[in-house]
């Protein structure tokens, strides 16, 4: 595995300067790594990003959580409380590509690490700062985190089960969205960046990706005033549309036109299904969903769910088995996709993390360093980078700017 980017890749020769921590941010900055870019992680003295301590589990004193988004970059510990630090960091941004940044609104401009204040010295970077709620607006000074503005956002609102309460969903999705968004934005600026030689500053909030998010739920209500239920893994309009047990296991079952409603009524055995006045057209089934569903319920519980996926599929009926990660880290398909890859890291050995989702014909992806030691990178960096000698090295880490990994 190299360190280096390989020179086909999209984003190979660009720096970007990562200042984020948690989730949104760090998700944005490693799917630039995995394209190609230099990612410097810039990390508080002792602790480093607040997900390093998110555990158990761990391994090889790393966290899971750490593990799972910091792929592709290099720990570099400054220490932003002191002048020295602020001075390091405005450097590196002297000279970097690209600058990320999740501090509550108005600390950068405090740290003089703020857009306007940086683009004097460089006018090309790109500037992308993620907040909770964004840079301006009435709640633009509260903190915030995935949980809560998956509340505010709407999402926790339409999910759970039909009688239960507003639930959140199982991963932190606000944040992969928002960091999924952000890292298209800057892309997008990058090409602006070409065309006109100048950055930008993006602001891009937790609540703005999730309020997009929405979709169609949103749609519904903006165009039509339907206010949104929640209907576990069921659908509002198509039926059946939703996650069923079998004898064994459950599986999910997507019939969302009449053709495939015609053929799951073959592999039924349930033909007369089709020419029911109840249930002949999708909207008669969603009239009469009370009636059908346990219908349905009854029959899936008569095979196994391996019995029912072979029928399905060879029917061409969307279908899949409710896979737990045992089940899903051994599926064919997800390996023969790599979206499981192993690379070799310092104190785990062999660390497996999820793979690179995007396949790009002439620029793939790559990774080529697992997620880094807190500080493993902070003397290479700046001696690489802002040419710092070991005498100013030594100088920094005395006065508390840096720390220098083992």
């Amino acid at each position: 595995m190299s360190d280096q980017p390989q020179a086909n890749q999209s984003l190979s020769g660009l720096r970007v300067l990562d200042l984020s921590r948690i989730l949104a941010g760090p998700y944005c900055t490693m799917i630039l790594g995995d394209q190609g870019a230099e990612v410097l992680k810039v990390e508080r003295p002792g602790v480093g990003d607040d997900t390093r301590t998110w555990g158990p589990p761990f391994a090889g004193g790393e966290s899971a959580y750490f593990l799972c988004c910091n792929r592709n970059k290099k720990s570099v510990v400054i220490d932003l409380k002191t002048k020295e630090g602020i001075a390091l960091v405005k450097e590196l941004a002297n000279v970097s590509d690209v600058l990320v940044e999740n501090f509550t609104p108005g600390l950068m401009e405090r740290f003089g690490l703020d857009y306007e204040t940086l683009r004097e010295h460089n006018p090309r970077l790109v500037y992308c700062s993620i907040t909770a709620y964004g840079q301006d607006g009435p709640y633009r000074d509260r903190p915030g985190y995935d949980m809560v503005l998956s509340a505010v956002g709407g999402l926790m609102w339409i999910t759970g089960e039909r009688d239960g309460p507003p639930c959140k969903v199982g991963v932190a999705i606000t944040d992969v969205l928002t960091g999924v968004y952000a890292s298209g934005a800057i892309t997008a600026a990058l090409l602006w960046r070409e065309r006109s030689g100048q950055g930008q500053h993006i602001d891009c909030s937790l609540l703005d990706a999730q309020v997009s998010g929405l979709a169609n739920i949103a749609s519904n209500y903006l165009v039509a005033g339907k206010e949104a239920t929640r209907w576990g893994t069921a659908h509002e309009s198509i039926i059946p549309y939703q996650v069923f047990e079998t004898k064994d296991h459950p599986i999910a079952i997507a019939v969302a036109n009449q053709k495939l409603w015609v053929n799951f009524c073959k592999v039924a055995g349930k033909e007369e299904w089709v020419n029911d006045p109840r249930f002949e057209s999708n909207p008669k089934r969603v009239e009469n969903r009370e009636q059908l569903l346990p219908m349905v319920n009854e029959l899936l519980a008569e095979k196994p769910c391996d019995e029912w996926m072979e029928l399905l599929v060879a029917a061409s009926v969307p279908c899949g088995p409710v896979n737990n990660m045992e089940r899903l880290m051994a599926d064919p398909q997800v390996h023969h996709r790599k979206m499981i890859e192993e690379v070799p890291h310092p104190t785990i050995g062999t660390l497996r993390l999820g793979g690179i989702p995007i396949k790009y014909s002439e620029t793939p992806g790559t990774i080529r360093l697992p997620p880094p030691l807190l500080g493993q990178h902070t003397k290479e960096v700046l001696t690489d980078v802002l040419d710092c000698s070991p005498e100013r090295l030594a100088e920094l880490e005395q006065q508390g700017a840096i720390k220098m990994g083992s």
